[in-house]
């Protein structure tokens, strides 16, 4: 990269610092190729640390960039879809369900959680968690918050724990009449497990899928599906849902 002056420029200097680092990914850098540190980066373009944080992180939320434990930020690979649209899909454990579930535990869900379930403060649920992955790494992570009114024909809450558990309750979660499914998206940052378990820092933008599996006249389960945003983006077609690109 070569070093240029950003002083005049009338656009906001972010942006187009973005713009020329594109260009730069584009003609000089391979795919997982490691960027040059923060302070060689702003010397380089004669702009402030903060400046160029802001066009990173652009960069980093079109999918241009990765930021890895231990690594630092790379050239991200093209991108592959994840499709998340709701009339394609069943409920969680139906066949052709993507997803993988790692552990089951007992847990007292998030208060708007709660809430949309129409449990009691404090009181406990099954947590399903499950990993979603792409060409061998994982692109998101789910928490599925089951009350223990939606699967009656298992023992209770507290009896078991771990993947095999988990499986179970989503079996019996599929007993039930579907009657339609909500969602919500909205961006957020990973939590440090979240953060763990799809290889990125804490505080890196994520897509926050929220869906509320409805039977019965009310909410069956809740599920909060964690993606990565520096490999996402949202489509809208003709379908009445959303697909979720990522890789």
């Amino acid at each position: 990269m070569g070093t240029m002056r950003l002083e005049t420029m009338p656009e906001p200097k972010y942006r187009h610092l973005k713009t020329v680092l594109s260009e730069a990914l584009d003609s000089e850098f391979a795919v997982g190729e490691i960027l040059p540190n923060e302070r060689e980066l702003a010397a380089r373009f004669g702009v402030a640390r903060a400046t160029l944080r802001q066009a990173l992180e652009q960069l980093e939320l079109e999918g241009r960039l990765q930021r890895r434990r231990g690594v630092g930020t790379t050239v991200a690979p093209p991108r592959v879809g994840v499709d998340v649209n709701p009339a394609r899909h069943g409920w969680p454990g139906a066949p052709g369900d993507a997803w993988q579930t790692e552990d089951c535990q007992e847990t007292v869900p998030p208060a708007t959680v709660a809430r949309t379930l129409g449990t009691d403060a404090g009181q406990g649920v099954y947590a399903v968690h499950r990993v979603r992955m792409a060409h061998g790494q994982a692109v998101a992570t789910e928490t599925l918050y089951v009350p223990a009114a939606s699967v009656p024909g298992l023992p209770g809450i507290g009896t078991e724990t771990g993947a095999a558990w988990g499986r179970a309750v989503l079996r019996e979660l599929n007993r039930l009449e579907p009657g339609g499914q909500e969602r919500a998206v909205e961006l957020g940052s990973a939590r440090a497990e979240d953060a763990r378990r799809l290889d990125r820092l804490p505080g890196a933008p994520v897509l926050v899928v929220t869906t509320g599996y409805l039977a019965g006249g009310g909410t069956a389960a809740v599920a909060l599906s964690t993606y990565r945003a520096d490999t996402c983006r949202l489509t809208f077609g003709d379908f009445a849902g959303v697909s979720l690109l990522a890789s």
